[in-house]
């Protein structure tokens, strides 16, 4: 049997904080191991806690989720960060990602989908919201150049396989398993199309957000 995900929730609103503690609780295998209704308490929480998953509202008093999120990754701290937001914004997006988040939530439909998002960032998986996925696939306005970038870049068939796979949000082991070959390749190939595409020192997660904002090229 799977051990439970212990999940901390941090925001300044009590009725939002109660809200996901519901939809969390209704599945046997969360645990909301505590809340806080700031920044400062939140990061306290995390290094006293240790949970699995943080959930973040980006704005928050003493700290923001971002600046929580910082401190997080820079204490080497193993709790990922789902980042909780009543904004659509590509740019604040693309900031939260680049910090090393694994999600990214609008409060507006986060209590159909936070079970689902802890679930996959848990495992190692990124989420976002369908609002934001939408977003980006129908409105890439920054990725416009990125895309005619793509095209005058030579990428191996495999390559573009694996840029497809990486864009619905497998992790490396689960594109090895489903093409038969071992996670470090695909690891190698990651390294290889962000150079191609000149995307070193962008963040963590630019290679998937580049796939996601060109998914229909691929």
């Amino acid at each position: 049997m799977a051990p439970v995900i212990r999940v901390l929730i941090a925001d300044d609103h009590p009725l939002m904080r109660k809200g996901l503690r519901m939809s969390i609780e209704e599945d046997a295998m969360l645990e909301v191991v505590g809340e806080a209704s700031d920044g400062e308490m939140a990061l306290s929480l995390v290094e006293e806690l240790h949970p699995n998953v943080a959930l973040l509202d980006i704005e928050m008093p003493k700290l923001d989720g971002l600046k929580v999120a910082r401190e997080i990754f820079k204490r080497g701290l193993k709790t990922e960060v789902i980042f909780l937001t009543f904004h659509a914004s590509r740019d604040l997006f693309q900031d939260a990602i680049d910090l090393g988040g694994k999600g990214y939530i609008l409060k507006d439909s986060a209590v159909q989908e936070i079970v689902a998002g802890i679930h996959a960032v848990a495992s190692g998986k990124p989420y976002l919201s369908s609002a934001i996925t939408m977003d980006m696939l129908h409105k890439p306005v920054a990725a416009a150049q990125k895309t005619s970038a793509l095209d005058g870049v030579h990428l191996t068939a495999s390559e573009r396989r694996i840029l497809r796979l990486i864009s619905t949000g497998k992790t490396s082991k689960e594109i090895g398993d489903e093409l038969s070959i071992h996670y470090r390749t695909v690891e190698n190939h990651r390294t290889n199309i962000c150079r191609k595409l000149e995307l070193d020192g962008e963040g963590a997660n630019a290679l998937l957000r580049f796939a996601l904002q060109n998914k229909t090229a691929l």
